[in-house]
């Protein structure tokens, strides 16, 4: 049992600063004003639903893609590397608010012709939360996890599925408290707790690049 609380508090190491709650919180804020409680709540629980089911998707499916494309493990960990520091240099060093983003744009301009569109999968679900990097994340854990841990194999099946139900989990409070988590840290401590995760996916998408490096150098030799 041990084992299995190791591995989901790993899972969810590496992911939370990839899905940043509290950006999405801000989005959310910025895009259901006119929205009632009911409404919010509503969306809030299908956000975090269509978050379970991209990461499910891509943990289990990613790797079919992988094959069907012939991207190799090292080359995957590279350009995943690279996604994961773009991000977060973007979020270090910010040009827009998430509430100024296109997808955010686009959707606000819907909710205005539309009262009634839908916002839980874009963008509060697909970039703000499971975006290109958690995905690029998700798959490259699935292809180390597929060539070897040090986790039993019941933990290896068990783990993934829990680790994602509750990153969705927090998402959903966090929707759904949104309006006392502003008030609480403010905009400018969302901000600030941003950058810290900004900084550590900077940290995180370097070490993924110099570990397909390696792999490349260790598999392929120089003659």
């Amino acid at each position: 049992m041990m084992e299995l609380v190791k591995a989901i508090g790993l899972g969810l190491v590496v992911l939370l600063p990839l899905a940043n709650p509290l950006t999405t919180v801000a989005l959310f804020l910025g895009l259901a004003g006119d929205m009632n409680k009911k409404a919010r709540d509503k969306t809030a629980l299908m956000a975090s639903i269509n978050v379970f089911i991209i990461m499910m998707v891509a943990y289990y499916a990613g790797q079919v893609v992988m094959n069907t494309f012939g991207i190799s493990i090292p080359g995957l960990r590279i350009a995943g590397g690279l996604i994961v520091a773009f991000i977060g240099f973007r979020m270090l060093f910010p040009q827009q608010k998430a509430h100024e983003s296109p997808e955010a744009h686009s959707k606000a301009e819907e909710l205005e012709q539309e009262p009634d569109t839908n916002i839980a999968f874009v963008p509060l679900a697909m970039p703000s939360t499971a975006g290109p990097g958690t995905i690029a994340m998700i798959i490259s854990s699935s292809s180390t996890v597929e060539h070897g841990v040090n986790f039993s194999n019941w933990v290896v099946l068990v783990a993934p599925p829990l680790i994602f139900a509750l990153v969705g989990l927090i998402l959903w409070g966090s929707l759904r408290s949104s309006g006392a988590i502003m008030r609480l840290v403010g905009k400018s401590g969302i901000e600030a707790i941003s950058r810290l995760m900004g900084f550590l996916l900077v940290c995180m998408g370097v070490q993924f690049i110099i570990n397909g490096i390696l792999e490349i150098v260790t598999h392929f030799p120089a003659n």
